[in-house]
């Protein structure tokens, strides 16, 4: 029996590409490369087609279409999970640098997700207590920018 290896590197054939899960995929290479928790909560929205399901192109070619859903629900679930998990004070930093890398204004940014909200949930309920601790977040982040120019800061 022929070595495989020893024969492909005879004919200077490497191959470094490693095999990733669809959800190690999903977090790895595609949300890295998106800026803040809420724009990759943003994102994994944008990603909602009819029904609710998920539509990326490239992870269906690479991993299928039923491992492409599974993996961008469970993504998107976790990325609720960690909004909602994180300090309100923290949001605001997240709410400017994730609309920076967007090139849009915080303001409409926010007003933009509360708009689609249906869509930020992975599957929730309206009524489920994760779509409404996120609703008030969404709210609260949008009063804050809203009043932002009204506020003063402390000099000291």
């Amino acid at each position: 029996m022929r070595n495989v290896s020893k024969d492909a590197r005879a004919f200077g054939i490497r191959n470094k590409m490693t095999l990733k899960s669809a959800l190690q995929d999903v977090k790895e290479t595609t949300l890295a490369a998106v800026s803040g928790l809420l724009g990759k909560l943003a994102y994994l929205a944008s990603l909602r087609r009819v029904q609710g399901r998920y539509q990326h192109w490239g992870m269906e070619l690479v991993h299928g279409s039923e491992s492409a859903e599974r993996a961008l629900k469970t993504a998107h679930a976790e990325i609720v999970a960690g909004v909602l998990r994180t300090p309100l004070e923290s949001l605001v930093e997240d709410l400017e640098e994730s609309s920076r890398s967007c090139g849009v204004a915080a303001r409409p940014y926010i007003e933009g997700m509360r708009e689609r909200f249906d869509d930020l949930l992975p599957g929730e309920r309206p009524d489920s207590p994760a779509a409404t601790h996120l609703s008030s977040v969404l709210l609260a982040l949008s009063r804050l920018e809203k009043h932002r120019g009204r506020a003063t800061r402390s000099i000291s």
